[in-house]
């Protein structure tokens, strides 16, 4: 939606993507499957609401908490990242914001604001992760979708100025 890879790539991208985290997820579950006591049942940090939010925050508070944080991700990343913006500066502007979004998030969801992220760690847990592993694909897409087309629209609207 920000206009920055062809629509023929997406598909490919998000799969990519998606294996990676599932990668990433074996990664993780091999090592901490190596601690005394180590339980998918704690929830191998998959993403949750309700009962299964660190915090127990509801389902209506995850879904808006994941959909601004992505919102306001995607603006920084693109802004950050647009030709327009001084040069070097994007990685640490990325991983501060990042950063922040896994500050306020951790307590509310775990931490999503990307789908292949959800994925991977929801496919080791099963039950409830992978039940409610859609709304860590619809909060990101839905919050991708407006800061893409925010920006867009913010950019265009700056050239004009």
């Amino acid at each position: 939606m920000g206009g920055r890879i062809p629509a023929s790539d997406v598909i490919p991208y998000w799969v990519s993507q998606v294996l990676g985290a599932i990668a990433a997820a074996a990664v993780l579950y091999v090592i901490a499957s190596g601690a005394t006591g180590f339980s998918l049942s704690n929830g191998f940090a998959a993403n949750g609401y309700g009962e299964h939010s660190p915090g127990g925050y509801s389902m209506a508070a995850a879904l808006i908490a994941e959909i601004v944080l992505t919102l306001f991700f995607l603006l920084i990343i693109m802004g950050v990242t647009d030709k327009r913006a001084p040069a070097g500066f994007a990685p640490l502007a990325i991983g501060l914001s990042l950063t922040l979004i896994h500050l306020i998030s951790i307590p509310i969801t775990n931490t999503s604001v990307n789908p292949a992220r959800s994925t991977g760690q929801a496919l080791f847990v099963g039950d409830w992760a992978t039940a409610q592993l859609w709304l860590f694909w619809v909060a990101p897409l839905v919050g991708g979708v407006i800061g893409g087309l925010l920006y867009r629209w913010l950019g265009a609207n700056k050239d004009e100025a």
